[in-house]
């Protein structure tokens, strides 16, 4: 056997990921890998594993949050392929209703023209070139990240099949009962024209004005006082609450008031909600335009009146003189004509939250409108159920699933019809003759009315882009029909995803899932963080602290993006960090060096020997260092492996990295290098002891560092016969392995190492220079070559023994001892150590060490600092502490 294309490996001395991605994700698609036939027996060895992406907006660009999450999920995918399970990461867009249409409309804009000019139809095939020209970009930018996904089998959410899909889901909720019309107030976006649900508003913190007016009593007994931060609403009043038990007003409950600047009356109620010190502790009521005023009048039965329209301008309710202003113009006439007319007796500012559309970013105009709705109730149940009994787990636990649970038992009908072009349509016809309503999938839907035979018309509306994926887990898979793929693949096993999405997409998949399949679509749900930017600033490209993810893969690589991302993200909201992915970038770096001399190194011993077909790195594996290596290799593959099981893949990440880094790299490899480079009797051996430590480490590196390891992967002698790493199996977890005594003599050694290294730091022995010094310590009988060596430490030949020495007739007297495990070693005087310069630099640590000692102290004996400060924060400083007194105690 021997080592695969030597001369060009010997040729490329540094890794390069801008040449190496591209070639090795295409050998990756050409094998077939990504995608996983479904199983038509039904007697697969193992269980299938998948996960479906929460898809990208088809003219979206890859982000952060999407790079994080492709590594989550992809580091999964792989992990659970290379173990042999018929594995698939289902893949697809999102035809993202609102965003779609709003970036087409911009750049009809741009033409002159307009969506309404234009006409439906032609707008919608002008979407679907736009998709056709962009919607490819996101995919191409996932392959870029090295996510393994099912790409042959891509999904859209307006594909033909799943469009079937969503209107079976439609109709069978309208037969069940469960989705109905009805004019209910609603969140209307003026700036997309179309209503939004709940969770598509976001709250933003708004300076206003209180204002404080008098409505005068239709008795001419005086007035009643109201306070209100929108007095351009007060034109569609119909009532003034009062609570019950306010003293200030019970005499005035049942009489009437005069509304100012129209003359309407409004009845004076009393009831429970008003809060009596709010305000005045008098309430105007506004059911045309407030969410709570709305529940208040339909208990009351007050008239509904809308003054505001879809358009965002005042209506001819309002009265002539205001009709047709915008909303904030409307304000100030109707603030200006009630100070002309004495009805405003103060004023005074006040901040508070306004809601505003995520989507245009314009205020929210709460709106009566005539919607279709869907009653979550009887869909909630069985999702609180799925979480109660464990067949959904979400990682952490705290505090996402009490905040899934919380949403579900105080859950709201949910507004599911938008006044957009592009998405689902409704399958709902009209017959405006006869005013009957036709539910049913397009394909069975009746040409002419049934009743009265006249033409039907289909209601405009789409349905809410989150109806149609919330049906993802299934419909991807071929659901309704019952497809090897569905049968196969669903439910999945775990849906990874960010916090901000449990409510709009999370619930609701779980829901639908169980209501049309009888199974939760998944059964792991890991909530991962959100990165903010370096600053704590959320990312914006606005705000200009966005960071794109393609940016930083030309300039790092794929694999240390990855990696970074994955290291610097758990649970928590963090802050990105360039100096993580760089430390990507260096442990790839590193395993590409490291890899080329195992190989060159290794490949000349294997030539040398002999050794056939394949090697075994347990096989005369005698050597302290070799016994240790394959010791602590199989601890960190079952550490590593456990922590991506659990979602831990932050601790993963970093784990891999001490791995890798410190003990294989750092360590093993120093400790072996002489045996590789000038012992030609165990060159053979300890090729392939070596040649197998590092078949197993690439294993080991792939989820997380996929494209460095599988180039490094094709140079092994045995490349060939064993195919791609990406299908290598996964090592399973053997404590036979784990050798006890191996890894207490060469700790022993490296605690000696870096003991005697940190010495030669503290007096500044040259590098070149090397110490003599006399070891007095037990279990170095085969090892203290190692201590000489990577210490560069001369421990002459009669004083290496185990056991205490005494000094012999004329040994010089030690200038210095440096504890070591198992004893001490004594520093001989030479040339290579200045004394006194050595003392006064020690005198200076001391010194600097006793202040950061009480520094530390100080802090951690601060009450307010330990209880207040974060517990990682506190955790460190007392880290640190422990760490600056083990030094002291060292000096």
């Amino acid at each position: 056997m021997s080592l695969d294309r030597p001369e060009e490996l010997r040729e490329r001395t540094r890794y390069e990921p801008a040449e190496v991605e591209r070639r090795v994700f295409e050998r990756w698609e050409e094998a077939g890998i990504f995608h996983p036939e479904p199983d038509a027996s039904g007697d697969d060895e193992t269980t299938p594993f998948s996960i479906a992406i929460p898809p990208p907006n088809v003219t979206g660009a890859l982000h952060l949050g999407h790079a994080l999450n492709g590594s989550i999920q992809d580091a999964l995918v792989r992990l659970n392929r290379m173990r042999g399970r018929r594995t698939k990461w289902v893949f697809g867009t999102d035809h993202a209703g609102i965003g779609t249409q709003v970036q087409v409309e911009k750049a009809l804009r741009e033409e002159g023209t307009s969506r309404q000019e234009v006409g439906r139809e032609a707008f919608v095939e002008r979407v679907w070139r736009w998709r056709e020209r962009y919607g490819s970009e996101i995919v191409e930018q996932f392959k870029r990240l090295g996510a393994s996904a099912d790409y042959a089998d891509e999904r859209f959410t307006m594909d033909e099949a799943y469009a079937r899909a969503v209107a079976h889901v439609f109709v069978a909720l309208f037969e069940k009962g469960l989705i109905y019309r009805g004019s209910y107030l609603v969140n209307w976006d003026p700036g997309t024209g179309s209503a939004i649900s709940d969770l598509e508003v976001e709250q933003r913190e708004v300076r206003d004005t209180m204002y404080s007016i008098d409505y005068p009593l239709a008795s001419g007994s005086g007035s009643i006082t109201v306070a209100t931060v929108r007095p351009e609403t007060m034109l569609a009043d119909t009532a003034i609450a009062v609570n019950p038990d306010d003293e200030r007003y019970t005499r005035l409950v049942g009489e009437t008031a005069v509304l100012p600047l129209l003359g309407r009356r409004l009845r004076i109620i009393a009831d429970p909600y008003v809060d009596p010190g709010f305000g005045t502790g008098a309430l105007k009521i506004t059911p045309g335009h407030d969410p709570n005023d709305f529940e208040l009048g339909r208990q009351h039965r007050l008239d509904e009146i809308t003054v505001i329209g879809e358009d965002g301008r005042m209506t001819e309710a309002a009265g002539r003189r205001f009709a047709g202003l915008e909303v904030d113009e409307a304000r100030d006439a109707v603030v200006a004509a009630l100070r002309e007319e004495g009805f405003v007796s103060g004023t005074e500012p006040y901040v508070h939250d306004v809601p505003h559309s995520h989507r245009s970013g314009r205020r929210i105009e709460p709106l009566i409108s005539l919607q279709w709705f869907c009653d979550m109730e009887r869909l909630a149940a069985p999702a609180i159920a799925a979480v109660g009994d464990g067949r959904v787990r979400f990682h952490p636990e705290k505090p996402w699933t009490g905040v899934y649970l919380e949403w579900l038992k105080s859950i709201r009908p949910w507004c599911v019809s938008r006044q957009l072009w592009w998405g689902h349509q409704l399958p709902v016809w009209y017959c405006d003759e006869c005013e009957e309503t036709f539910v049913a999938e397009p394909a069975n839907a009746p040409e002419r009315c049934g009743i009265c035979g006249d033409e039907l018309r289909r209601d405009p509306d789409v349905l809410d882009t989150w109806f149609s994926s919330a049906l993802w887990p299934f419909a991807t898979l071929g659901w309704p029909e019952r497809t090897p793929e569905l049968a196969t693949f669903y439910p999945t096993n775990v849906l990874s995803t960010a916090r901000d999405i449990i409510f709009l997409w999370v619930a609701r998949m779980v829901m639908m899932g169980i209501e049309f399949t009888g199974e939760a679509p998944f059964a792991d749900v890991p909530i991962h963080s959100v990165i903010q930017a370096p600053d704590g600033r959320r990312m914006s490209k606005s705000l200009g602290t966005g960071i794109d993810p393609l940016e930083e893969i030309d300039r790092y690589g794929a694999d240390a993006v990855r990696f970074g991302l994955l290291a610097m993200a758990s649970s928590q909201d963090v802050r990105y960090s360039a100096d993580r992915v760089a430390q990507g970038r260096d442990l790839a770096n590193k395993l590409w060096n490291a890899s080329r001399l195992i190989l060159l190194q290794a490949g000349e011993g294997l030539r040398e020997g002999d050794t056939g077909a394949s090697f075994d790195e347990t096989a005369g594996a005698d050597a302290p260092e070799d016994r240790w290596i394959l010791s602590r290799l199989e601890r960190a593959e079952k550490r590593i492996t456990g922590l991506i099981d659990r979602f831990e893949l932050s601790q993963a990440a970093r784990e891999l990295y001490a791995f890798v880094w410190g003990e294989v790299c750092d360590w093993y490899l120093e400790l072996v290098k002489p045996r590789l480079y000038d012992e030609p009797g165990d060159r053979t051996k300890v090729a392939a002891i070596v040649l197998g430590v590092l078949r197993r480490v690439l294993v080991l590196s792939h989820p997380i560092l996929p494209f460095v390891t599988e180039e490094i992967w094709s140079f092994l002698p045995d490349a060939g016969e064993r195919g791609l790493l990406a299908v290598e199996r996964w090592p399973t977890a053997d404590p036979g392995r784990i050798d006890e005594d191996a890894e207490a003599e060469i700790d022993q050694v490296l605690g000696a190492v870096t003991a005697l290294r940190r010495y030669r730091d503290e007096v500044e022995v040259a590098a070149s220079a090397r110490v003599p010094a006399r070891l007095e310590a037990d279990g170095y009988e085969r090892t203290a070559a190692h201590v000489e060596r990577l210490a560069r430490f001369d421990l002459t030949a009669d004083t290496r023994g185990g056991g205490a020495q005494a000094n012999g007739a004329g040994a010089p007297a030690p200038i210095a001892s440096v504890a070591v495990p198992g004893g001490v070693v004594h520093v001989l005087p030479s040339e290579a150590i200045d004394l006194e310069e050595a003392e006064r630099r020690r005198a200076e640590r001391r010194r600097a060490l006793e202040h950061e000692i009480a520094r530390a102290e100080g802090r951690l004996a601060n009450r307010g600092f330990v209880e207040k400060a974060p517990a990682r924060v506190v955790e460190a400083e007392r880290e640190k502490l422990a760490r600056f007194q083990e030094e002291l105690a060292g000096l």
